[in-house]
Formats: C-alpha cells, structure tokens, sequence
C-alpha cells in the first residue's frame, strides 16, 4: 500500500510516517519506481507506535518498545519496567501541573476582576511582587 493508505490505516499523518523512517523507526520496502510500498508489518508498527506515542512514551522509548515487541525471547520483566518509569514520569508532570494549577488558583483570587487596570495576575507574570 501507498504512504496515503498507511496513514489512513494506521491514523498517523503522512508526515509522521515520513519521520518515523526517517529516524529509522521503520523502512518500508521500495517499489521499482522507488514509492514507499507498505506491508501488513509496516502497518502493525505504525498502528503500534500511534498507540505508544498516545499513551506518552517518546520516540526512544518507542525504539525501545518495538525492539522487545520484535525479540521474541524478551523479558516482560524488561517492558513492565519501561512502562513503570513512563508511570513515574506521568506522576512528576501531575505533581508539576498541579503545583501550577494552585498558583494560577491563587493569582486568580487576589484579582478583582473588576474594572481596575491594577492585576495581580499580570504582577506576577512581570515579575512584581503580589500583596
């Protein structure tokens, strides 16, 4: 199948595709007038790494995932613990949005609202100090 199809297939853009192998994350075989040519394989791997990308994990941790999904003498002990550090790096980036959330929570109670050019919201972004 064309690049146009695998796309469709798989729900990644064109120019995703084009970048995964670019990077090296897949290589779909070349017809005679040098078109990209997908197989059922390329597309189990695009719809893999859709999946993957989905749930958070990066494009190294991609290379990872599609090297031991290929190794059929891995380790799940090797995948649980991958899938675990992309758990604690989930819970770093709640903890952070959180934190903001109660900032922005609190500049948001000490504006008025009102009328007044006077903003504690734009203070603080400035750098100035809220009272």
């Amino acid at each position: 199948m064309n690049i146009s199809q695998a796309a469709t297939d798989s729900g990644l853009p064109v120019k995703t595709i084009r970048y995964y192998e670019e990077i090296g994350l897949i290589a779909p075989k070349r017809r005679e007038n040098g078109y990209r040519d997908y197989g059922a394989p390329d597309l189990h791997k695009l719809t893999f790494l859709q999946r993957a990308r989905g749930l958070g994990f990066s494009i190294e941790d991609c290379r990872v995932l599609l090297s031991l999904y290929e190794d059929k003498g891995r380790a799940s002990s090797d995948v649980k613990k991958l899938a675990k550090a992309h758990v604690t790096q989930i819970d770093q980036k709640i903890g952070e949005l959180q934190s903001l959330r109660s900032t922005l929570d609190q500049l948001i109670a000490s504006c008025h609202g009102d009328t007044r050019a006077d903003c504690p919201i734009l203070d603080d972004l400035a750098g100035k100090s809220v009272s």
